[in-house]
């Protein structure tokens, strides 16, 4: 059996498992902040817009920072990047636990999640560079989905630990320490790892060089479909910024039940996720990728409809799974065709439009919310996420013909990297 078909090909590696233990580490401590920074806020304030807020102010960051923090990716140990992004992260939740202790206003919860933006600017790019180097292109699928259990795992666990931490100690300073704990342990694995650098990258004076991922995703329309796919479905059809509300407001459940709400698309996650390491590669991916992200409006819209706490959390699973399938093949594709010179800021640009989109869907989601009522943003976020699979499947029809993913093929990284740099130059970001 060839290693491609090897169900553990992806983890067998000691430095994938060290990562991919210590990133988990990190993912849950994000998800126990994340929960107990919404519950408080909403606590404070009983206003989705203050929900919304929590993605503006870690985006804002992220735009200013981005294309910088790949161009480091691309020129720097990628190893040290991750390591002082996490750092700071371990700074962010000491500092949330002094403005819970010492009673600060909820503009210093506003401030520590700007350095939650500026944290994640640099380790995203860092960290989506880094599984190419160490593993093959033919192990790469099985890597990622082994990656994106571990993730899994932790977003199930995450949520479920930071409302439980909640109403047993009616504060949110405990769930802070614990999140903090969990970056640190990430900092940790990472001392692991080899601080290997990107293969040298020939100079450029021009300061467009920053904007090379986006023109090397421009040259490849079926990368671009699969990231404006996943941008909008998930910027549309999100509806996990609003749980707080439909926790305690409508469907009654409280702090626990928030906890299990929000873990709930994990679960789904985690099984579609396992299941997809023991799964023969896809032999049309592409028209997968379409069918599960539509089948995520779908759920999603049937959350927004719900009034039922177990239909609630089967939707929610649903996402979670149709969700975990695009991940993988999305990410695949990213890595695959990518050279390693410029996977830095190809990386930088995925998570400008896709990483964030979560953060950028808060906002909207909670501005919507304010504005039309939650039920209402919810059920018409699923049915964008729908209208925007067909209009995907219509602009870049050779998205639905790819073949298998272990046989696309990289471009040559100098000339792919001097042709990215050029058109960036000549048509701008």
């Amino acid at each position: 059996m060839s290693d491609r078909h090897d169900p553990y090909s992806g983890i067998r590696n000691p430095l994938v498992r060290a990562y991919a233990g210590g990133r988990a580490a990190a993912v849950l401590g994000n998800q126990i902040i994340s929960t107990a920074v919404g519950w408080d806020l909403y606590e404070r304030t009983h206003d989705a817009w203050a929900l919304g807020l929590v993605g503006a102010f870690e985006l804002a960051p992220v735009l200013v920072l981005m294309f910088y923090a790949g161009n480091a990716a691309d020129r720097y140990p990628r190893r040290n990047i991750l390591i002082g992004a996490h750092a700071l992260l371990t700074l962010v939740g000491l500092g949330l636990i002094a403005a819970t202790q010492l009673g600060a206003g909820v503009p210093v919860v506003y401030a520590c999640l700007v350095f939650v933006g500026v944290a994640r600017a640099f380790a995203a790019p860092a960290g989506g560079a880094v599984i190419p180097q160490l593993v093959p292109p033919e192990q790469l699928a099985n890597a990622n989905a082994w990656m994106s259990s571990s993730y899994e795992i932790a977003a199930i666990s995450g949520p479920a630990v930071g409302g439980l931490l909640i109403a047993l100690t009616g504060s949110a300073a405990w769930a802070y320490a614990v999140g903090a704990l969990g970056q640190l342990v990430f900092v940790l694995a990472l001392t692991r790892l080899p601080a290997m650098r990107p293969p040298p990258a020939r100079e450029h004076h021009d300061s467009r060089e920053l904007f090379a991922g986006i023109a090397f995703i421009r040259r490849n329309p079926i990368y671009l479909a699969a990231i404006t796919l996943d941008l909008f479905a998930v910027l549309l059809g999100g509806a996990v910024a609003l749980l707080p509300i439909f926790a305690k407001d409508i469907l009654h459940a409280g702090p626990v039940g928030l906890g299990v709400l929000r873990a709930a698309p994990a679960v789904g996650a985690l099984t579609m996720a396992l299941i997809t390491t023991r799964m023969r590669p896809w032999r049309e991916p592409g028209k997968v990728l379409l069918a599960v992200v539509a089948g995520f409006g779908l759920a999603t819209l049937g959350f927004g409809l719900s009034r039922s706490i177990g239909l609630s959390l089967f939707c929610l699973f649903m996402t979670g799974a149709f969700d975990a399938v695009s991940v993988v093949i999305r990410a695949t594709i990213e890595q695959v065709i990518t050279p390693d010179a410029l996977r830095g800021r190809v990386s930088a640009v995925n998570f400008l439009f896709i990483g964030f989109s979560n953060e950028l869907g808060s906002f909207e989601s909670g501005a919507t919310a304010a504005l039309f009522g939650p039920v209402a943003s919810v059920v018409a976020g699923g049915l964008g996420a729908i209208v925007v699979t067909g209009v995907v499947a219509l602009t870049w029809p050779q998205l639905a013909r790819i073949g298998a993913l272990h046989t696309l093929t990289p471009a040559d990284a100098r000339d792919a990297e001097e042709s990215a740099v050029r058109t960036a130059a000549e048509t701008g970001p």
